[in-house]
């Protein structure tokens, strides 16, 4: 399947209603970037009801890069101690956008 994406602040609850969820998938990656199906004219409706903001897959292969890299470096930075706790316990992964 081809993907469109977009930069979009969540507000949280109404962001992705149950409409939208039913008539086609949005997936959120780090840095605000959500991927939407190309080609379906609900998702591109919903961007704008968002305010969102098309970016190519190249920009939003960057700002999901950047935000891992600093996610990577916040871990690298803890103690050996806090890396151990139940929810540090893995360095965030490299996110490959489709």
């Amino acid at each position: 399947m081809a993907y469109k994406y977009c930069v979009a602040e969540c507000w949280g609850k109404g962001f992705i209603t149950h409409s939208d969820a039913s008539k086609y998938q949005v997936s959120g990656c780090p840095g605000n970037v959500w991927q939407i199906p190309a080609n379906n004219q609900d998702a591109n409706l919903w961007v704008n009801k968002v305010a969102g903001s098309f970016k190519t897959k190249a920009e939003a292969q960057a700002i999901v890069d950047a935000e891992v890299a600093k996610a990577q470096a916040a871990w690298d930075a803890l103690p050996d101690a806090q890396k151990q706790a139940p929810m540090n316990r893995q360095r965030p992964t490299a996110i490959v956008l489709e």
